[in-house]
């Protein structure tokens, strides 16, 4: 089989925010760090290099981690204990049909259903269909070459806390 490292169309996204550095982007997923609660699962979408491992590196410091957060590309899963556990996934190495199981997910989405734990998770496209309740990010980059466009949508809905962090998407130019 082949690995589906499927993009979301930033159309389906009705809310943007776009930032100008890497630092730009630790402060959004360090302020996003203050809208999570226990048993959220936000799913980052975007192309290699985009700024996701960044992101959840300012995640984690905003839930008081001190850990060096990576990339799980190789090990596919870091879990991290702060305010709230953190377990980040990367699914970018995952063919589909492989057994999620074998990775301990499905032990992960008992943890984030009874409230103990998030998951972030990127390269998603595996994860997305076994969570009916979820965040999308979608980043990519700008023109600038520190440039992002970070796009949020919820599924079924963005929950109102995240709009303040995210303005409307014809607010701003691609």
């Amino acid at each position: 089989m082949t690995r589906d490292h499927f993009i979301p169309d930033a159309g389906g996204f009705s809310t943007r925010r776009r930032v100008e550095s890497a630092a730009q982007t630790h402060a959004l997923g360090a302020a996003s760090a203050s809208l999570l609660r226990g048993g959220d699962v936000l799913l980052l979408f975007g192309p290699l290099g985009a700024g996701k491992t960044c992101f959840v590196q300012g995640l984690c410091r905003g839930l008081g981690l001190d850990d060096e957060v990576t990339s799980p590309t190789f090990t596919l899963v870091n879990s991290y204990r702060g305010r709230l556990v953190v377990h980040h996934l990367d699914f970018y190495r995952v063919d589909p049909g492989d057994d999620l199981a074998d990775i301990g997910v499905e032990d992960m989405l008992d943890e984030v259903a009874a409230g103990e734990a998030v998951i972030v998770a990127e390269w998603p496209q595996l994860l997305a269909p076994l969570v009916s309740t979820r965040l999308e990010l979608l980043v990519l980059p700008g023109r600038e070459p520190d440039t992002r466009h970070w796009h949020a949508r919820g599924v079924p809905s963005l929950p109102e806390s995240w709009h303040g962090l995210f303005g409307p998407a014809a607010a701003e130019d691609a």
